[in-house]
């Protein structure tokens, strides 16, 4: 086992930014260079939060009000860390999430209207100190990212979160760019208008300057 803990990377934003896809190039970068990486997603990432993940985004928890919803996404976010993130992370290697505790905060918490201290307590005892080393947001304006998401949809079901209305999806972009500005030191904002091969280009730049010199260092 590496006695250097590994680095966990976060991507964020709204729906139809492009996550999925930027996580799978970041992976195979990071992979390239010879560094174990583990890709992975919120919620699920472990079979008990996979199976929270179905309920979820099929909106059966949702008629409970956002404080039921963010508990159960607390509780798959503990077992996935459990089993994945943190036994990855432990013995060196890189993890790459589509989502974390961030979406929590704007999801249910900024877009939910629950009250910062209940989020706050939750992610001290959900997260503790596996905090993300960087989290990348990949921004572009609600119509595009729904417009995208449609299309990738194809005609299929929307998920509880993709069928709320354009006012919702405007505060959730507001709050990740406002978790953005409050935590600088570890959230990078990426424009997500920007062609496919420019937008992995700037996350790339993103890594390497805040990740790899410092672990090459």
């Amino acid at each position: 086992m590496s006695t250097t803990r590994g680095r966990f990377i976060t991507f964020e934003g709204g729906e139809g930014a492009g996550k999925s896809t930027q996580v799978r190039k970041l992976v195979a970068a990071l992979q390239a260079r010879g560094i174990e990486t583990v890709a992975t997603r919120e919620p699920g990432g472990s079979p008990n939060a996979e199976a929270l993940r179905e309920a979820l985004l099929a909106g059966l928890v949702a008629p409970l009000g956002p404080a039921a919803e963010a508990l159960v996404f607390s509780a798959a976010r503990i077992d996935h860390l459990d089993k994945l993130i943190r036994p990855a992370l432990a013995r060196g290697a890189f993890v790459v999430c589509d989502r974390f505790a961030d979406s929590t905060r704007a999801y249910q918490g900024a877009s939910g209207k629950l009250a910062d201290s209940f989020i706050d307590g939750l992610e001290a005892i959900t997260v503790g100190d596996t905090q993300p080393d960087l989290t990348l947001i990949l921004d572009l304006p609600v119509e595009e990212g729904l417009a995208r998401a449609s299309k990738r949809r194809g005609g299929g079901e929307v998920d509880r979160f993709e069928a709320e209305d354009v006012s919702f999806h405007r505060a959730l972009r507001q709050s990740f760019l406002a978790i953005a500005a409050a935590h600088p030191e570890r959230c990078v904002v990426i424009d997500a208008t920007q062609p496919m091969d420019i937008v992995a280009a700037g996350i790339w730049r993103a890594v390497e300057q805040r990740l790899l010199e410092r672990t090459q260092a």
